[in-house]
């Protein structure tokens, strides 16, 4: 039955992500982002979007909701533990989560497809942020630039807008830099 709800699961992510890139119906704001030569979705301070609503529950029981840390650049990043890249991109998510949260940036897990005893493995002694559990994957699908892989990371500026999509492992020496100027911006006055 679990091996049903797996399947199911991906063939609607599979079903989501075929119907929007047959659609020809690309956001507008997506269109003004830029796209790095390392494949890094990039938009400007003007083009951002917002991003959804993201609560849920956390691995360790507790509950998350992303209001709590508005003015706080947040960096979201989806994994599983059956994912070999996601394991490879650990030391350098949790590096760079150390050397930027006195900046202000949190990090969040989002795990995907996974049992929550297997979840609890991967994180214990790798990494030091918290992790909602999403075996479902819902919570990919809300974003209006879909992490369609696994791993995927989204950086959210202070304001709760999408400034940055990675659709691959992340790596210190790349992903450090991004974080860090997302961080130096100046809030907008109100």
């Amino acid at each position: 039955m679990r091996a049903r709800l797996v399947i199911a699961a991906a063939l609607g992510v599979a079903a989501a992500v075929a119907l929007g890139g047959c659609s020809g119906n690309e956001p507008d704001w997506q269109s003004r982002c830029a796209t790095t030569p390392a494949g890094v979705i990039e938009c400007g301070v003007g083009d951002r979007p917002p991003a959804p609503d993201l609560r849920g529950e956390l691995l360790d029981g507790g509950r998350y909701d992303l209001a709590q840390d508005r003015g706080q650049v947040v960096v979201v990043n989806f994994w599983g533990s059956w994912c070999a890249p996601c394991r490879a991109e650990a030391d350098d998510l949790e590096s760079t989560y150390q050397a930027t949260k006195g900046a202000g940036v949190r990090f969040l897990g989002i795990n995907v497809q996974d049992g929550r005893d297997k979840a609890r493995a991967f994180e214990q002694g790798r990494l030091s942020y918290p992790s909602l559990y999403d075996p479902s994957s819902r919570l990919a699908l809300q974003f209006k630039i879909p992490p369609t892989v696994t791993p995927a990371t989204v950086v959210l500026d202070r304001q709760g807008r999408i400034a940055a999509v990675i659709r691959r492992a992340v790596r210190a020496n790349e992903f450090r830099p991004l974080v860090e100027r997302v961080a130096a911006e100046q809030p907008a006055s109100g």
